[in-house]
């Protein structure tokens, strides 16, 4: 197959080669194995490119399947590991990601637009170009050291999820979690991987002393609906399995219905609060689908491509919990929606919790108090010119 990539300067401009008929732009293809449709470009992009059909496209060519995607994994050298908020609706002040970008490649992912500022897409590069924090531990106790440092419950996997497949290899989300239970500093984690489970020797102890909580979140209980929104990501059942590994651990569990999509997941509220409280959970909450900047675009390309005849009903229902819009961004009610329907799913959500004997979650990620009173201070490492005085004295 032959073709031609054209740039634009703006992505609402029709492209037409100087001297010839407008050429038909090629439609981005599924690729096996990841989320988005697409790889368009973030927002702060002057410059826009389009594959187009140069008249010599074979429709055999456009029939097979794209080439596969590897994942690349690059340093991230950010000097601060510990990220600070002052969002009044969400139940933690700061939080550690380990990771930039997500290979689970979940569709829906609100964090996709954050790969923009990084100059790459939010769309396929943020699930195969990664950037890793190898030195975040050693940083993290630097941090936990400062004599300006106020301990307060640490959340994980509250924009990446720090048990995606890469942590398998590299480990910083466990280096990070011991440099925590050294100084009994407590962490609360939301993932969707049963490799949380590996790292129960760690939490283990730690929720015993009241610093450890863990939140499991699922999106569905159809297998298949979930490989498609969410492809390199436990499947449904084995998440549930995680929830009854970490509770036989005696660490405190919870469930995140997260998100819930209108008119397409959000049928099995109650089935999944159900299935998790038979898995060991103990909390729950739940999140509508938020649909910020260039995920919109991103988000309807896959509907189009997996769900088409659902596409226009699920765009609608959203529009119902969004005052109108696809998404607004207000503290409050970003988290849950308003209007009628939002109403009706916190209805049902508070009654499937009361028969279900399961403590409602008021923010995103978990509202238990951990202990912050065991904190014990690092010891401040000593700079050069201290070291170069032991020797000289």
């Amino acid at each position: 197959m032959r073709s031609t990539t054209t740039v634009r300067q703006s992505a609402d401009k029709d492209y037409a080669g100087v001297g010839h008929p407008p050429y038909d732009v090629l439609p981005a293809r599924k690729r096996k194995s990841r989320g988005a449709i697409s790889n368009r470009e973030g927002r702060f992009e002057r410059l826009h490119s389009e594959h187009i059909d140069d008249g010599w496209t074979n429709a055999d060519d456009l029939a097979a399947d794209p080439p596969r995607l590897d994942t690349q994994v690059l340093r991230d050298t950010s000097r601060t590991v510990i990220a600070r908020n002052q969002s009044p609706d969400i139940g933690f002040d700061r939080s550690i990601n380990p990771y930039r970008g997500c290979e689970h490649g979940c569709i829906y992912c609100f964090a996709r637009p954050t790969h923009a500022w990084l100059g790459l897409s939010p769309g396929l590069d943020f699930e195969t170009k990664l950037f890793a924090k190898p030195d975040a531990a050693e940083i993290l106790r630097r941090e936990l050291a400062s004599p300006r440092y106020q301990p307060r419950t640490i959340a994980m996997g509250t924009n990446t999820d720090p048990y995606q497949p890469i942590e398998r290899r590299l480990q910083i989300t466990r280096q990070i979690l011991e440099v925590l239970a050294e100084h009994d500093h407590p962490v609360s984690i939301v993932t969707k991987s049963h490799l949380v489970c590996r790292d129960i020797d760690i939490l283990g102890p730690m929720a015993a002393k009241g610093l450890a909580s863990v939140s499991v979140s699922v999106t569905t209980l159809d297998q298949k609906l979930a490989r498609a929104m969410e492809p390199r990501a436990a499947p449904p059942e084995r998440r549930l399995a995680t929830l009854t590994e970490l509770a036989r651990a005696d660490i405190p569990t919870g469930v995140m219905v997260a998100p819930v999509i209108p008119a397409l997941t959000d049928h099995e509220l109650e089935a999944i609060l159900i299935r998790a409280r038979q898995a060991g959970a103990k909390r729950a909450g739940y999140i509508v689908l938020r649909l910020p900047l260039e995920l919109k675009e991103l988000f309807q390309e896959w509907l189009a491509e997996h769900v088409p005849d659902r596409e226009q009903r699920v765009l609608k229902r959203l529009r119902e919990f969004r005052g109108g819009e696809l998404y607004r961004s207000e503290f409050g009610s970003r988290m849950r929606g308003n209007g009628r329907h939002a109403e009706l799913l916190a209805t049902r959500f508070r009654l499937a919790c009361r028969q279900n004997g399961l403590n409602i979650d008021t923010n995103s990620v978990d509202s238990r108090r951990l202990d912050s009173g065991q904190f014990r201070v690092p010891p401040q490492a000593k700079t050069q010119n201290e070291q170069l005085q032991l020797f000289s004295n």
